[in-house]
């Protein structure tokens, strides 16, 4: 297996270096109020298109199996003294059930050919095709064949979005039309010390003392003189 863990861990450092720059680039690409609404949807679209291509995946491999199987299973069970009849029959059964048979290690020839028929074949054929290695062995070939046309699919649509993620360009972050709440507007810097030197309390220059002086030497001035 460390063939198959090695192209695992390719495959999971390739996801990541391909999926981190291209979600940044889809958060800076709307407005930071909206940011929220892009993210639900990638994660939707995620969410959607991972169902689809397992669909997809499987209807791919549905048809190199369609494509392949009569002919294998027709030349494995004619090989071990199967009547063509029988042998025709049993090939062109729907390829699923085989797909299915074969994922779950069960070899289902001896229900299909029954015991009537194996009784009738050479001991050593019918203990073969009843045997656990002559149902893989013999469908390994076609599930080979739509494995191929997936993993063909696969990169396409790889190659595809590398693409895309290409063609969209240099780093992009959306600017907001109002500009940013805790920015300055122009100008306002230029302005601020002509405003704060401004004093609109001036202070008179006469101390502390000198106010309640002046307003003592008013009203004498003006108070009536009582010989007059």
């Amino acid at each position: 297996y460390p063939w198959f863990a090695g192209v695992l861990l390719l495959n999971g450092l390739a996801f990541g270096m391909f999926a981190a720059p291209n979600t940044a680039a889809i958060m800076n690409s709307v407005p930071a109020r909206n940011r929220g609404i892009a993210s639900g949807m990638r994660a939707t679209m995620q969410t959607v298109g991972m169902p689809l291509s397992i669909g997809i995946f499987f209807s791919l491999m549905v048809v190199g199996l369609t494509a392949a199987v009569p002919r294998a299973m027709f030349a494995g069970l004619t090989a071990h003294q199967v009547p063509a009849q029988v042998a025709t029959g049993l090939s062109h059964l729907p390829p699923i059930g085989y797909l299915f048979a074969s994922f779950l290690g069960y070899n289902p020839l001896q229900q299909l050919l029954g015991a009537k028929l194996l009784g009738a074949l050479p001991h050593a054929d019918a203990l073969t095709l009843v045997g656990k290695r002559f149902f893989p062995s013999l469908i390994s070939g076609p599930f080979r064949h739509g494995l191929i046309d997936v993993l063909v699919f696969s990169a396409v649509m790889c190659l595809v979005a590398a693409m895309a993620s290409w063609l969209r360009g240099g780093k992009f972050v959306h600017e907001e039309a109002h500009g940013h709440a805790g920015q300055a507007a122009p100008g306002s810097a230029a302005l601020a010390p002509s405003a704060a030197s401004q004093d609109p309390f001036p202070v008179q220059r006469g101390g502390a003392g000198s106010a309640p002086k002046e307003a003592t030497s008013r009203a004498r001035a003006h108070r009536p003189r009582t010989g007059d």
